[in-house]
């Protein structure tokens, strides 16, 4: 049976910049500030903790919705991982006193982040432009004279290699590594006490949709086996309250074990059937095209897809070298011939042409590669610009506008070539 959670929860279109007028009461002393990567409050009798603070622009959203539930010193800040939408808000909300928590390969991890942020912010771009607007008005409606919010690159005060437990005013702490998410650095905070269990994005951004072992805006690849070790260390906690990432938390214990048994067996048999390919001879596009989740692991792709997912395997395993072509060695794409295949063909008029009949015939994918050729060859080309808005547009419509970065993507080359089109 399918998981029904992937329907009733919002999807990867529904993340918002914090924007909320007070924060949400989740638990018993345990608040809520949506936003990125949601933020959360916990109060007691000796100070308060917050797990995760967001990006550094809508950090002082969460610090006031936060002061406006408890004023009391703030303790703790728990990093559930490295990522810039979950460490972005510690300086805005730090103290004097405050110990910032987190997994100890959450320097490297941050390090990553800064390594390529260029390249990373370039790509994220095209996926996260109506956040970046939304920061943007944000940033124009500032007060005259207040601080410009600061984006974080904190160094915790306090790392962890594979536990860490703490007691604050009578509440139980327990941090769990679990690298096999997102990052390296991934942490469960667990409060035995209550059945509560803080997972961050380490089953993806969308519970509980498959995740994305590699994402489209660049990342390290993510392991399976890792990432199953790091799922099931959660489930042998039976939480009754899984507190993610993103949105509102999952509530009963049966639920939250059915969901993540069904989320490990979905990403185990992608991960069973692409080894057993590729040790059978095919190729990864071949298992890309064949491999489906049977209809009882039906998790949703809404974040990742199972097709990227096959890739991310084999490659992961395997490397880049798919033993297809001795080009692959070098750094001649296949696209520098571009231009004199086209000349063969008749020019760029006649392969565009060629282009809209496999556009015609229901396979948009053919007519892109097509009309990139015409492309190459002649970039003004009108007859393969308009192919490949069709293209494109179909596919969109073929994908059931189901998963966040296809879509983002697709929508991005949509508004591309319209914008040649209208030049």
């Amino acid at each position: 049976m399918s998981s029904d959670r992937v329907h009733s929860r919002p999807g990867g279109f529904d993340i918002r910049p914090a924007s909320g007028k007070e924060a949400t009461r989740i638990y018993d002393g345990i608040w809520m500030s949506p936003g990125l990567s949601n933020s959360y409050l916990i109060v007691t009798p000796e100070g308060r903790v917050v797990i995760n603070t967001g990006m550094g622009f809508e950090a002082p959203i969460h610090k006031a919705l936060f002061a406006a539930v408890d004023t009391a010193p703030l303790r703790y800040i728990l990093l559930t991982q490295g990522h810039v939408d979950h460490v972005g808000g510690v300086d805005c909300f730090k103290e004097e006193g405050t110990q910032v928590v987190a997994q100890e390969d959450n320097r490297a991890c941050q390090a990553d982040d800064a390594r390529i942020r260029r390249f990373r912010v370039r790509r994220s771009a095209v996926f996260w432009a109506e956040a970046v607007s939304r920061a943007n008005a944000s940033e124009r409606a500032r007060p005259k004279g207040a601080p410009a919010p600061v984006q974080s690159i904190p160094v915790p005060t306090l790392t962890f290699r594979d536990r860490f437990d703490f007691e604050l005013g009578g509440w139980r702490f327990e941090l769990w590594a679990t690298p096999g998410g997102e990052t390296l650095d991934s942490i469960c905070v667990w409060l035995p006490d209550r059945g509560v269990a803080f997972v961050g994005n380490q089953f993806s951004a969308l519970f509980p949709h498959i995740p994305n072992l590699v994402t489209l805006r660049g990342d390290r690849h993510r392991f399976v086996p890792s990432y199953i070790e790091s799922l099931e260390r959660v489930l042998d906690l039976e939480p009754e309250l899984l507190v993610t990432g993103h949105f509102d938390p999952i509530r009963g214990k049966r639920e939250i074990r059915a969901e993540l048994e069904r989320l490990r067996d979905a990403i185990r048999y992608v991960h069973d059937a692409t080894v057993a390919g590729m040790n059978r001879g095919e190729d990864v596009h071949t298992l890309m095209r064949e491999i489906r989740l049977p209809e009882h692991l039906r998790v949703g792709e809404g974040y990742g897809k199972v097709a990227w997912n096959v890739r991310a395997i084999w490659e992961g395993y395997a490397g880049w070298f798919h033993h297809r072509s001795t080009t692959e060695l070098y750094g001649v794409p296949p696209s520098r011939v571009h231009p004199e295949i086209v000349e063969l063909a008749g020019g760029a008029n006649a392969v565009a042409a060629r282009a809209a009949r496999r556009v015609d015939a229901g396979e948009p994918l053919s007519a892109i590669h097509l009309a990139e050729m015409a492309l190459a060859a002649d970039p003004d080309n009108r007859a393969a610009l308009e192919v490949m808005l069709t293209a494109h547009e179909r596919l969109l419509e073929e994908s059931g506008g189901e998963n966040f970065w296809e879509v983002g993507w697709l929508r991005h080359q949509i508004a591309k070539t319209r914008a040649t089109l209208d030049g």
